[in-house]
């Protein structure tokens, strides 16, 4: 009987391992901050655009915004975030990074380069760039494909 599918060279199977192989690299290099993956993407997120609301915060980070919250809150906690209720609407909370959190995401940058530099380290620079792009296509696409349901 031929094998129908192999589990080992799928797409996702590779993607979900790159993964893993990223998230063990970052908390290696980001061990003395004592920071998630994610932790750091919102950090830098709020760096480059303060003042977000959470849901467009959790847009931007490609995180889910229900669980973000208490990603947040644990940056709250640490002092690196504060929120604040939006003027125009009390119901949303705006989110800053307070200069302690500023301080925090630019020494831990150097650890988040490294990790990049590691990961594709076994590649050429050529492959490096083919990867990227063929990564951003996949992440960027628009999805409109028929999918036969």
């Amino acid at each position: 009987m031929p094998k129908s599918f192999d589990l080992h060279t799928a797409p996702g199977h590779l993607v979900r391992r790159a993964h893993q192989r990223s998230v063990a690299l970052f908390m290696e290099e980001a061990a003395d901050f004592d920071v998630t993956p994610v932790q750091f993407a919102i950090l830098h997120a709020l760096l480059e655009q303060p003042g977000e609301d959470q849901v467009t915060l959790a847009t931007r980070v490609a995180f889910d915004a229900a669980t973000s919250g208490s990603v947040i809150g644990r940056l709250e906690a640490r002092g690196w975030v504060r929120r604040e209720p939006d003027t125009q609407d009390r119901r949303r909370k705006l989110l800053w990074i307070t200069p302690e959190g500023e301080a925090a995401v630019l020494r831990m940058r150097p650890a988040a380069q490294r990790v990049q530099e590691r990961l594709v380290a076994p590649l050429t620079p050529q492959e490096q760039a083919q990867l990227n792009a063929l990564l951003t296509k996949l992440v960027f696409s628009t999805g409109t494909e028929s999918h036969g349901r």
